[in-house]
């Protein structure tokens, strides 16, 4: 049973499906909540996709990695672009009805509440991760895909069951050779159960894709292991030293970035003169400072960080880094805010108005009177709720 109080989640342990079900709840509301104010997400995202390569902050069963292949490849090649992709829209649409009527729960289920109106589909949430896989060969945007598609050569998978081995080239391929079929209750009724032939297949795109990941490392464990970050993960030391040393690297970026975000609300709760924000946030800060390694903190290189998070999907700016670089410095040499305060606030100040210049929130008085209360607040989590979901769905 799931129950809100004062805007915070928890649950009455009844079972283990409401269990679980207030868990995904939770991650997704944690990871949501983790807004990019100061700049930060190429880094942040430069890290995910390293250590959970094909993953999204809005992403939320896995069986969807099979749900969409199954619908694009079941679409009918005679009609016309317009048409497939109305078609396409249309059986996405089908999808969410027979999530509701054949998932053991509603979480996850996208469009649950939006159906026939549903503005992101499914599809184009796991578009790009369905690439990433390796189970997409087609190269081009969903919109491509449907023009593409009635001009498509007739594939033969069973006259070329192995991927790489001769016969029809990989590039004249729309989806993975081996993508299992959908089950016999396929399209009128759905759920989020993998069989064991589709964790295989999904394992091993993995295996083939990202070899080197974590998200592939654990996967291949099977890993049951519960965790609130991956750094405190219970097999870390187990870890390969790749990520490990990744992990080690975002543990204390997003740490000591964190007082950063907290300081940012802070600062504009008092401009809102919102006494029950600033306490909020300075009781914040005080344990940010308290929990703070300011000894791990002063033995960490940053330019290891730089080199091991560069990412080729990501760019980041010198102006993200010299922020980055230049808080560190203060927090190691201050031992954290408070000695100088003025320093860090005028840090902090400077990087948002470069980065919203006319609505920033310090110098616009009606985007800051439009503000909430809470802006990126929690720390960076680097998509380890939605691998956690991921894990949680292989190993059923």
């Amino acid at each position: 049973m799931v129950i809100s109080l004062n805007s915070e989640i928890g649950w009455i342990d009844f079972d283990e499906t409401e269990r679980d079900r207030a868990q995904r709840l939770m991650d997704m509301f944690r990871e949501q909540d983790s807004r990019d104010e100061l700049g930060l997400g190429a880094i942040r995202d430069s890290i995910a996709d390293h250590l959970f390569p094909g993953t999204s902050t809005i992403h939320t069963r896995l069986r969807y990695m099979l749900f969409i292949p199954w619908i694009f490849e079941g679409l009918p090649k005679h009609l016309s672009p317009r048409d497939i992709a109305a078609t396409a829209r249309q059986r996405e649409i089908e999808l969410i009805r027979a999530l509701i009527a054949g998932a053991t729960s509603d979480v996850g289920i996208i469009g649950r509440d939006a159906g026939d109106k549903l503005k992101r589909l499914p599809s184009s949430v796991y578009w790009s991760g369905l690439a990433s896989w390796g189970i997409r060969h087609f190269r081009g945007s969903i919109g491509a895909y449907c023009g593409a598609l009635p001009l498509w050569p007739k594939e033969n998978r069973k006259d070329h069951p192995d991927d790489d081995l001769g016969g029809t080239p990989i590039g004249s391929r729309l989806w993975h050779a081996r993508l299992p079929g959908p089950p016999n209750s396929w399209p009128q009724k759905a759920d989020f159960d993998l069989e064991p032939d589709e964790v295989t297949f999904l394992v091993d795109r993995l295996v083939e894709k990202h070899p080197n990941s974590l998200l592939t490392y654990l996967a291949c464990r099977q890993d049951r292991a519960d965790a609130d970050a991956i750094w405190v993960h219970p097999h870390f030391a187990d870890f390969p030293a790749q990520p490990r040393m990744l992990v080690e690297h975002a543990k204390i970026f997003s740490g000591v970035m964190h007082g950063a975000a907290l300081l940012y609300n802070l600062l504009l709760s008092e401009l809102r003169g919102n006494e029950a924000w600033i306490e909020r946030y300075r009781g914040a800060l005080a344990e940010w400072s308290d929990d703070l390694n300011l000894k791990e903190l002063a033995s960490w290189s940053l330019d290891d960080f730089w080199h091991e998070t560069r990412h080729p999907g990501h760019t980041v700016h010198e102006p993200a880094k010299r922020f980055v670089t230049e808080w560190v410095a203060h927090i190691r040499e201050a031992g954290g805010i408070g000695r100088d305060r003025e320093f860090a606030v005028a840090l902090v100040k400077g990087r948002e108005r470069k980065l919203k210049k006319g609505q920033s929130r310090f110098a616009n008085k009606s985007a800051r009177d439009r503000w909430q209360g809470k802006s990126g607040i929690e720390r960076f989590q680097f998509r380890w709720p939605i691998a956690h979901s991921y894990l949680k769905d292989l190993r059923r």
